[in-house]
């Protein structure tokens, strides 16, 4: 049934995907001055929309963790935290994309691109930090630690538009720094759904996978104690 449902989760995210590649691609306008390149938004926000989501659920849950000592919320925390980073590097790929065709260049050390650059290196020690640490109660405990820590750079991220006025990257539209038609803005949350849907895919597979290593790990440590 679980499995039925990821499978019919997964369809509807590559039906909705197709459509709105469809509706992109074919249907809505370039943009004034940044011509077809603009399109790359749909799916630059809504990437770093979904990461700062799952960022902020393996925050959550390292919080949970610490408070129950459950270590199901600690496979919640790593299995959100994978599926965050993967999101948050497309998101700074599809900037480098949009930044190399209307900047001239790839990368700047702008505060917003930096900051993110920092959050995704900050949640990729996170878990090489896991892998560094073998016993599972004190891995669970410090990645919790880290992970609180980490999510501290997530506000600085979305709010760097305002505290550092004279930067490269454009003001975010949701407050007034710039605008949309409502063909666009309708695109931009319509093709959020789906990468959503993935999302929730690749986290129940991944925790899934996490819970099952588990069980495998403390029947290695059963076996050596006989």
């Amino acid at each position: 049934m679980r499995q039925r449902i990821l499978i019919t989760l997964s369809g509807v995210a590559a039906l909705l995907l197709a459509r709105n590649l469809y509706v992109m691609l074919l249907q809505l306008p370039d943009e004034k001055e940044q011509q077809a390149v603009f399109r790359i938004i749909f799916f630059h926000v809504p990437d770093a929309w979904t990461a700062f989501l799952l960022f902020f659920a393996a925050m959550l849950a390292s919080v949970l963790y610490l408070a129950t000592r459950d270590l199901r919320y600690d496979a919640l925390a790593v299995a959100a935290t994978e599926v965050g980073l993967a999101f948050g590097g497309a998101n700074l790929v599809t900037g480098m994309i949009w930044g190399s065709n209307i900047w001239g260049t790839a990368w700047t050390w702008d505060a917003r691109l930096t900051a993110m650059l920092i959050g995704c290196l900050l949640y990729a020690g996170y878990l090489m930090l896991r892998h560094a640490v073998e016993e599972p109660t004190e891995r669970a405990k410090n990645s919790a630690v880290l992970s609180i820590m980490a999510f501290a750079d997530v506000p600085i991220i979305f709010f760097s538009i305002r505290w550092w006025r004279r930067m490269l990257h454009p003001a975010p539209v949701v407050w007034g720094g710039g605008s949309m038609s409502p063909e666009y803005w309708r695109m931009l949350f319509l093709n959020w759904a789906p990468l959503l849907l993935l999302a929730a895919v690749f986290l129940a597979v991944r925790m899934r996978q996490e819970v099952e290593q588990r069980e495998l790990e403390a029947l290695r440590r059963r076996a050596h104690a006989l």
